[in-house]
């Protein structure tokens, strides 16, 4: 990778299906710091964030789609044994947690996150947490009480909210890593500041830049399955990015099923 003591990692998902477990695996990052702190705004920001999750869940079968990639790294996996480059006491762990986590999801009943879904007190908090201001203590007076609880009890029942979708996130992040150990990096060169490379039909799930943080460039991607483009911008806090014209060395990962 070009030489930095830090670099910036950018990811850009080829398929819809990716984009919502990238975004996913934000919200659950972000919870799981929020709910992991003391003050009752950090708690309060954990909440949300778990309606963020919940709102994503409700658009698919997040559990169908999770089972049919388990299945499908399961099958490959399945496929490497008795290949003497492959270690197979590695093999054997990863095939464990991939069907760890199948049966898992398999033991959940019911869509991702039903039952907040049918907690009348969450459900409540959720549609006025959509209204500038709507959960202040006079429009809720029961979340404010809630927030004015101990800590270790506010985090107890974020805890007990958030576990029926630990299924999820644990599934989640195995299909994501499964799909990031099957980059192939290579060192470019963004001449002018722009990039294009041709895919020559191969389908990819995932494209990952990552550009040393003295750099000050940002990668604006888009790709289809014959080609990618990647235009790099200068950030400015006050004005709209503006095209960068001089060359930029980044690392290059496409990561494919």
């Amino acid at each position: 990778m070009p030489s930095s003591d830090r670099s910036v990692l950018y990811e850009y998902p080829f398929s819809e299906r990716i984009r919502t477990l990238l975004r996913l695996e934000d919200l659950f990052d972000k919870l799981a710091f929020f709910q992991g702190q003391s003050h009752p705004f950090c708690h309060h920001t954990a909440l949300l964030t778990l309606f963020e999750i919940l709102e994503i869940t409700s658009r698919s079968d997040l559990k169908g789609e999770l089972l049919q990639e388990l299945e499908r790294h399961r099958q490959s996996l399945l496929a490497l044994r008795n290949n003497p480059q492959v270690a197979e006491d590695r093999l054997a762990a990863v095939l464990h947690d991939v069907e760890q986590a199948q049966g898992g999801l398999n033991a959940v009943a019911g869509k991702a996150g039903q039952q907040l879904r049918d907690n009348e007190w969450l459900t409540s908090i959720r549609s006025r947490a959509g209204i500038p201001g709507g959960t202040c203590e006079f429009d809720l007076p029961s979340y404010h009480a809630w927030l004015m609880r101990e800590p270790a009890e506010r985090g107890a029942d974020l805890q007990g909210w958030i576990k029926p979708l630990t299924q999820y996130a644990g599934a989640m992040a195995i299909v994501l890593r499964l799909l990031r150990e099957t980059a192939h990096t290579s060192t470019q060169t963004a001449a002018q500041g722009a990039f294009q490379q041709t895919l020559q039909g191969r389908t990819y799930a995932l494209l990952q830049v990552r550009i040393a943080a003295g750099d000050n460039a940002i990668p604006e991607i888009s790709a289809n399955k014959y080609m990618l483009w990647i235009r790099f911008v200068a950030a400015d806090r006050d004005l709209k990015p503006k095209p960068l014209d001089r060359d930029i060395r980044f690392d290059l990962s496409l990561c494919a099923f």
